[in-house]
């Protein structure tokens, strides 16, 4: 189904462009062409039951999503196992994750708020704290190390973290 249509539904009758559409968060190894993931998923629910953190949840038109809430992804493969449709596939490129870390300007620390608690839940030290004058550090992110597990997300105490895709990697609507 055309998310556009879903939106009219919503009371949001305004034209929408497809670059302006929410990009949802798929399951890891989830087709990088979102229409192919949509045809192929037959929402039975299997990968958000094999998931053992409870991160998979059904989505808008009950197809699956991935939240933060709770903790981050280890990538133990268990929803790609349960996934008998090709919705989930070790074929796109061997990467299981292609959202990275996004920063709101809430955050405690761009605030110049003392607060390292997503330096301390990133395990790949993807976000990092610098000097800054004015003796608050400064947060530091490498786009480059982020593996996109989230762990940093259910973290944060004021939700300013969040894991989007990005616009080079977006997939196709």
């Amino acid at each position: 189904m055309d998310p556009r249509r879903r939106l009219f539904l919503r009371g949001s009758i305004r034209a929408v462009r497809a670059s302006e559409l929410p990009i949802p968060l798929r399951p890891p190894w989830a087709l990088d062409d979102d229409a192919r993931f949509q045809l192929l998923c037959s929402r039975c629910d299997a990968c958000a039951e094999a998931c053992p953190h409870g991160l998979l949840l059904r989505g808008d038109g009950g197809y699956p999503t991935i939240s933060f809430a709770k903790s981050g992804c280890d990538r133990c493969g268990k929803c790609l196992s349960a996934c008998k449709t090709g919705a989930l596939s070790t074929a796109m490129d061997g990467q299981p994750i292609r959202w990275h870390v996004k920063v709101e300007n809430s955050c405690l620390a761009q605030r110049k708020v003392e607060c390292r608690i997503c330096a301390d839940a990133c395990e790949p030290r993807a976000l990092r704290f610098a000097i800054a004058s004015g003796g608050v550090m400064e947060l530091r992110i490498d786009p480059a190390t982020c593996n996109g597990c989230g762990e940093c997300v259910s973290t944060c105490p004021v939700d300013a973290i969040t894991m989007a895709i990005p616009t080079s990697d977006a997939p196709k609507v």
